[in-house]
């Protein structure tokens, strides 16, 4: 099973500002193991039973850990949505960052960003539907703008690599991405991230779009 929270991922991947939410920041390495195993815990039974259902004693149980470890380090259960969120945002950019640095040719390209989202979202697949619906009353929309900002400066990037300069107000950064996102979420809705026709399907519509020269004739060619 692909957990949803990769300790690959980058410190430079990571959303900026304080965790506010959390009572205290884990500091050994046994704490650390402790707060990751209730933060992915906590993602589990939040995609299983959305907010209605989602308590902190079952995330305890969940964990293997008690409700008062939890409390330790999570006020309520505000706060570990906070944490889901942070961590689900890291994994994101985690597996931008992973395509753009390993891959130079677009189809090597699309293959590690459309693995590596899918591989994201498949064994949590209502997660992303239930955090978009939540408001966070701590340091939920400041961490939302730095993720969009480096969404989009990554996605910028693979397309001036392999288009060419985007305009100035990044519209294919957000085309593409739009189309990417919009692929992966509304299959985790429908229970088709593990369909190969749909991995073939957006793998082909990502290397059309990087592949300048395969668009066709009838097609305009981007500026």
């Amino acid at each position: 099973m692909t957990e949803l929270f990769s300790e690959e991922a980058d410190v430079s991947t990571r959303i900026p500002g304080p965790a506010a939410a959390m009572r205290k920041a884990p500091r050994q390495a046994r704490s650390r193991a402790m707060v990751d195993a209730i933060v992915e815990a906590g993602a589990r039974v939040l995609d299983a039973r959305g907010w209605a259902g989602f308590t902190t004693n079952e995330v305890a149980g969940v964990a293997g850990v008690s409700i008062g470890s939890l409390y330790q380090y999570f006020p309520d259960k505000t706060a570990l949505v906070d944490a889901i969120r942070r961590r689900h945002f890291d994994a994101v950019l985690a597996a931008l960052r992973r395509a753009v640095d390993g891959q130079a040719a677009p189809a090597g390209l699309a293959q590690a960003l459309v693995d590596g989202m899918i591989a994201i979202h498949r064994d949590f697949p209502a997660l992303h539907q239930v955090l978009l619906d939540l408001p966070n009353p701590y340091a939920g929309e400041a961490a939302h703008r730095a993720f969009q900002d480096e969404y989009l400066r990554l996605y910028g990037v693979i397309v001036a690599r392999h288009r060419g300069p985007d305009d100035a107000d990044g519209v294919a950064a957000h085309l593409l991405s739009s189309a990417v996102e919009g692929v992966i979420h509304n299959a985790a809705r429908r229970g088709l991230l593990a369909h190969p026709g749909l991995r073939r399907e957006l793998l082909g519509l990502v290397c059309a779009y990087l592949s300048v020269e395969a668009i066709p004739a009838e097609c305009p060619a981007p500026s």
